[in-house]
């Protein structure tokens, strides 16, 4: 009777015990399961416009691993900087976005959810050329996010170290790099390393990774301090080397070759496939001012596709300067890159086009022999051909040959992967759910999500972590209650 009686009273002191835990964790404050926060990123690039939104818990605003994309809208038509002559058909572009966005979050939420244009490489050029048209657009685009009832914090000019910062901050925090928590809202230090990311945009592309090696180049350099840990941080954006300068470069260096005439072959287009150019059409950027003719730019010009892969990769190789190079080591054009290592992760531009070479030719891309001849593949493969296999993307289809060349130059020898550490390289469009890109890393920077020192271990309790513990103190209550109702009965029966 005695051990029964004393089983009892431990499980009452275990109720007890926890009880006072969830007092102690929660400092008896108990709330219901939290809403949600969120915020709205427009990633103004240079062929087009995307609408991000993010959202977050309520009550945990400054924790890691909880912001996710709620919703996304491509915008319509072409990026910003092309309103350069119409600036306020930029601000109009975005109002089926922006109207959807009304409907994506709750009207109780909209006043408190923050709103953000960063426009990159298309601005930046336009930026160059033309200071006041870059004014302009950007004037007519804050008017037009400033007409909504959202927080609008500034649309700006991302350069192009925060775009390859940023893209690095959005995957590594997707990926729980940094931190992440525990089931009872903990956080633990994942000690794994970063990945290394790279961005191929419409203008321009970006690599940034972390490395232990000396940065030779100052402005090469990002120190970042982030929950508590310090990372050195190698970054560099290439401007003229997005997907759509490349392709208006490499145009360029076919017309000098061929010496502006009337008819002129491309060796990176597939046999079957001709166009009509206008020298307009090439010339209309800083990219290719250098290399402007003489002859008036209303002269227009017919090029043959040939499909000759390595004739078009002679070509593109053109593109890159491989011989100058003021530092101990480079990647290209004279700029200092440290080795890489660890794991990358190729996103944008890189991942249509291994994901073009993967589903749409049928050949796996594990080593850079890999790419190298799937890019001859498709340079060989016929206009008739290329259309039986995609019918629905005809308009990028006759620059595929081009720009996988180009992708095998930039990463093999550009970046400098072998075949030991391009097996590295992860191309990828989401990180789950989330699209990966400089506009979450933009908007976790300017909220302040990421804070720079390590949270407290208990900074906060989630809501699941609440109702699990609620549910053990109650059933070890219960048991407790049970047990001794029982044990009072068989007492008295034996009393009788």
């Amino acid at each position: 009777m005695a051990r029964r009686v004393a089983a009892v009273l431990l499980l009452l002191a275990l109720g007890c015990l926890l009880g006072i835990l969830l007092l102690c964790l929660g400092s008896g404050d108990l709330r219901g399961p939290p809403g949600f926060k969120y915020g709205i990123v427009l990633d103004a690039g240079s062929s087009h416009t995307a609408m991000f939104i993010y959202k977050w818990p309520a009550d945990k605003e400054n924790d890691t691993g909880v912001v996710s994309e709620h919703s996304m809208c491509d915008v319509e038509g072409p990026g910003i900087s092309s309103y350069n002559t119409n600036p306020p058909g930029a601000g109009q572009s975005l109002v089926h976005c922006l109207n959807q966005a009304l409907r994506d979050v709750p009207k109780e939420k909209h006043m408190s959810t923050p709103l953000y244009l960063g426009a990159t490489a298309g601005m930046r050029l336009l930026n160059i050329t033309n200071h006041q048209a870059s004014d302009a657009v950007l004037s007519t685009v804050t008017a037009r996010l400033k007409s909504y009832p959202f927080d609008f914090r500034g649309a700006k000019i991302l350069s192009g170290e925060e775009e390859g910062v940023f893209g690095w901050v959005t995957a590594n925090y997707l990926l729980e790099n940094f931190i992440k928590r525990g089931w009872l809202g903990e956080w633990i230090q994942p000690k794994k390393r970063t990945l290394g990311a790279m961005d191929l945009g419409g203008a321009s592309t970006q690599i940034t990774f972390e490395t232990k090696d000396t940065i030779e180049e100052p402005q090469n350099k990002v120190m970042l301090k982030l929950y508590g840990q310090a990372y050195k941080v190698y970054t560099h954006s290439f401007l003229c080397y997005g997907r759509d300068q490349v392709l208006r470069r490499l145009l360029s260096k076919l017309l000098q070759a061929g010496n502006y005439q009337a008819s002129i072959s491309n060796p990176c287009w597939p046999m079957g496939y001709q166009k009509n150019l206008t020298l307009s059409s090439i010339y209309d950027t800083p990219c290719t001012e250098k290399e402007k003719p003489s002859i008036p730019l209303s002269t227009s010009v017919t090029m043959a596709g040939t499909g000759d892969g390595n004739l078009c990769a002679l070509y593109v190789s053109k593109l890159f300067n491989f011989t100058t190079c003021p530092f101990s080591r480079c990647s290209f054009d004279g700029v200092f890159q440290p080795d890489v290592s660890g794991n990358f992760i190729a996103f944008s531009a890189f991942f249509y086009t291994v994901d073009f070479i993967q589903t749409v030719m049928g050949r796996l891309v594990h080593l850079p022999s890999d790419l190298k001849d799937a890019a001859e593949s498709i340079c060989a493969t016929s206009w008739s051909e290329l259309l039986q296999k995609a019918p629905k993307m005809e308009k990028r289809l006759p620059d595929y040959c081009a720009i996988s060349m180009f992708v095998y130059l930039l990463t093999t020898k550009g970046y400098n992967f072998n075949n030991h550490s391009f097996p590295n390289i992860a191309f990828q469009k989401k990180a789950g759910e989330t699209s990966i890109g400089w506009a979450l890393g933009y908007m976790l920077n300017l909220t302040n999500m990421i804070p720079a020192e390590e949270p407290a271990s208990h900074k906060s309790i989630s809501y699941n972590s609440w109702v699990i513990l609620i549910l053990l103190f109650v059933f070890t209550t219960l048991m407790a209650l049970v047990t001794a109702v029982c044990l009072l009965r068989r007492s008295k029966s034996s009393a009788i």
